[in-house]
């Protein structure tokens, strides 16, 4: 299906000679993501030779259902509220939103509030955490009820070695794949364009082609795609050019550098009468380490509901194979004339259909649970290290990076009720307002007296908040859990906690007996801050529940706010 009447009420009608006014797909962003989730078995998919293999979808035999919300110039609020809500009478089990904008207030916060209802009738709601990383606090679709979806590397690769001719070499990325560049003048595009404004990030018009032709050029990072860069130094009579680390499928012969690299290469350029320069492209490589956080995946902790750590997990994003539309170039440039069926892409986009297909197979596998457990058995399952046995990173991936294997039998789970999520909002003081426009014109009247805080929404992590100094006396915060059983009959769980810097953890009971499956029992957990302590530096943690083959993991981040 496809909405369309709020963008044409703010764009003017839909331009179809660069866009289908239907449900087609012209722009290749939802083809490749709705791939990812559940796209079907393909053999020999590849990119133009690389990244050969079988390829499928988180649960390749799952039924699409595809939902057309943005166009040429953007999208609407009110096509994306239609949709879901759509979408949720079509019966979906699975909301896959590789969309995202600033974070707001749930109450002004469209896509939270239309996630809410869906949530409500049991659908599965998945949202990508942004691509304003590695900024704090940059992560957006944080609603409680939502599934945020950070990205991170594989451990394939698509590796260049830039060569001066002074002998350094240095590792880029590129998804060009051809023969090598030999001994050829490098320049940079700054001083290729005849002092034209824009040069030096290689922008349309910009550089001279005489200043260029059978050179290396250089571009800065900025104002204009990667790819891009590389058809205008290409429609400037170029042979090759360089750029930064994100494997690109460039229109030339053409290598991502790191700032590091760059900074050495400018200054290489700057002091030799005639700097030359090799690219050599390697292909695809296995066994890098990983997964590593994208520096691109916004981070938190998160500027609407602090009590909630977001992003939740993180799941594959960066060089991301999947199916593309033929009749679109892969770098969506009208100037490219390449046609694929399959593409390599990266982004927050890329990552949350990994997490909604995997959403789908446990529905399939655990068709009783709600979203809440569903999320809570991903969430409680998933790793924080990488295939080093490194630790991954930590406001950045949330729990850690997806396990789908794990989340399939996680021991217990932490259920949350529509009940509970409206409490949650109350102890955000929300009003009446407020209530109404999360429940979507519904009225809610929050209960007086009530002890709930933020921090004791049934959530599978721990977001504490310190006031910095403390006052001159030791700091307490507690709050309440409630796990269910969905392992073995009879079982016996013990805690096990990894206090964070400066805080001393206390759980109470340390042991929970389980008699059967379904069984629900609390515990509470005492987070206590020094007197005078407090570090401008976020601390971690976690807190560890653990029976047999079971350890069902949630993450403490601690923070110290300013007096």
């Amino acid at each position: 299906m496809y909405f369309y009447k709020g963008y044409e009420s703010v764009a003017g009608r839909i331009n179809e000679t660069v866009d289908y006014r239907s449900p087609r797909d012209s722009n290749g962003h939802g083809t490749h993501t709705a791939s990812t989730a559940a796209g079907g078995l393909v053999g020999s998919a590849n990119f133009l030779g690389l990244a050969n293999g079988s390829a499928a979808g988180m649960k390749y035999t799952a039924r699409i259902a595809a939902y057309k919300v943005c166009w040429a110039l953007g999208c609407t609020n009110s096509d994306l509220l239609a949709a879901m809500e759509q979408a949720v009478k079509d019966g979906v089990d699975v909301l896959s939103l590789s969309l995202g904008g600033a974070p707001k207030p749930f109450y002004n916060d469209n896509v939270a509030i239309a996630s809410f209802g869906a949530v409500q009738n049991g659908v599965f709601v998945s949202c990508s955490a942004g691509n304003s990383g590695p900024a704090s606090s940059s992560v957006s679709n944080v609603a409680p009820w939502i599934m945020t979806v950070a990205a991170s590397y594989t451990d394939r690769g698509f590796p260049t070695t830039l060569f001066l001719g002074n002998g350094a070499k240095f590792e880029g990325s590129s998804l060009y794949y051809g023969k090598s560049i030999k001994n050829l003048p490098i320049v940079y595009a700054g001083t290729a364009g005849g002092k034209k404004q824009g040069a030096n990030y290689c922008i349309n018009g910009s550089l001279d082609k005489k200043l260029v032709k059978g050179k290396i050029v250089v571009c800065d990072r900025g104002l204009n795609g990667r790819a891009e860069k590389g058809q205008i130094v290409k429609s400037a009579r170029d042979r090759n050019g360089g750029e930064e680390m994100l494997a690109d499928p460039h229109v030339l012969p053409a290598t991502s550098l790191g700032a590091s690299a760059g900074k050495e290469l400018m200054n290489y350029i700057a002091s030799s009468k005639a700097p030359t320069a090799s690219i050599v492209f390697r292909g695809t490589t296995y066994g890098a380490n990983a997964p590593v956080m994208a520096a691109f995946s916004s981070r938190g902790p998160s500027s609407i509901g602090r009590e909630v750590i977001k992003p939740d997990i993180t799941a594959p994003g960066v060089n991301i194979l999947a199916a593309w539309p033929p009749v679109t170039a892969p770098t969506q440039l009208k100037t490219d004339k390449r046609r694929v069926l399959f593409n390599i892409i990266s982004g927050t986009s890329m990552s949350c259909p990994h997490i909604s297909g995997i959403a789908a197979l446990l529905k399939s596998t655990h068709q009783n649970w709600s979203p809440a457990a569903i999320k809570s058995a991903m969430m409680t399952s998933a790793y924080d290290l990488d295939n080093t046995a490194n630790p991954i990173a930590d406001f950045a991936f949330g729990s850690g990076h997806v396990d789908p294997e794990r989340a399939s039998d996680p021991g217990l789970v932490y259920d949350v009720s529509t009940e509970d999520y409206l409490n949650y909002l109350c102890s955000l003081d929300y009003n009446a307002t407020q209530m109404s426009a999360v429940l979507s014109g519904k009225s809610f009247e929050c209960p007086e007296g009530s002890d709930f805080r933020p921090g004791d929404l049934n959530y599978p992590s721990f977001a504490v908040n310190f006031k910095r100094g403390g006052g001159g006396r030791n700091e307490t915060v507690r709050f309440r859990r409630t796990v269910t059983n969905v392992g073995t009959d009879v079982c016996s769980y013990r805690v096990k906690v990894e206090e964070p810097v400066g805080v001393s953890v206390v759980v109470e009971p340390e042991v929970l007996e389980f008699g059967r499956l379904g069984e629900k029992l609390g515990y509470s957990v005492g987070f206590v801050a020094a007197a005078g302590g407090g570090d401008s530096v976020p601390a971690f943690g976690s807190v560890v529940w653990s029976a047999g083959k079971y350890s069902v993991r949630s993450p403490i981040a601690v923070t110290w706010e300013q007096q």
